[in-house]
């Protein structure tokens, strides 16, 4: 029973692992995808604004603001700024999470450090959750101030999942913090 429990926890171990390591490398092509689609967006939407006023037709992914830009310069600089801010941000966070892989110890997993990280991805999921409800709303007043806009769910995001999300792991920090506290005791006791 011995063995038969033992070779049990060295496989679940192994595939821990695996999927570990899978999801570091999912990560790192999240964040990187994440860095050229904010990179493209910024550019374009400069080249926009200071090169090439018909740029605002395709800024990235056809996503098409010229009418806003002829509506109001003031009004499409605030909407492009916040779209590449919502695309940094989310490029920030997975910089975190790719930062938790390289830092966790998996012997003595609770670090202030860790706990540190954990905590500004959820102020980071914070940020993200409120400009895009911020930014849905500037988009439906524009609407309804007669500005054909294209649907931008995809490029603001729902805010309310980024809010929730941003709850979760905020939950996870203080645990992690508690955590932390129980594993320093332990450490003082042996």
């Amino acid at each position: 029973l011995y063995l038969a429990c033992n070779s049990k926890f060295s496989v679940m171990k192994k595939n821990t692992k695996q999927i570990l390591s899978v999801l570091q490398v999912a990560t790192w092509i999240i964040f990187i995808g994440l860095c050229i689609k904010a990179g493209a967006i910024l550019f374009s939407f400069l080249v926009s604004l200071f090169i090439d006023p018909a740029g605002a037709k395709n800024l990235y992914l056809e996503l098409n603001l010229y009418a806003l830009k002829d509506y109001s310069t003031f009004h499409y600089v605030r909407l492009g700024s916040l779209l590449v801010l919502l695309w940094i941000l989310k490029a920030y966070l997975f910089y975190f999470v790719i930062k938790i892989f390289l830092k966790i110890n998996f012997v003595h997993p609770f670090s202030t450090e860790i706990a540190a990280l954990i905590l500004k991805i959820s102020y980071v999921a914070l940020a993200i959750g409120v400009f895009s409800v911020t930014g849905n709303a500037y988009a439906e007043w524009l609407t309804e101030e007669s500005v054909v806009l294209p649907v931008l769910d995809e490029h603001l995001g729902g805010g309310a999942e980024y809010l929730f999300f941003a709850g979760i792991i905020y939950f996870i920090a203080q645990i992690f913090n508690k955590g932390i506290e129980i594993q320093s005791e332990n450490e003082l006791t042996v």
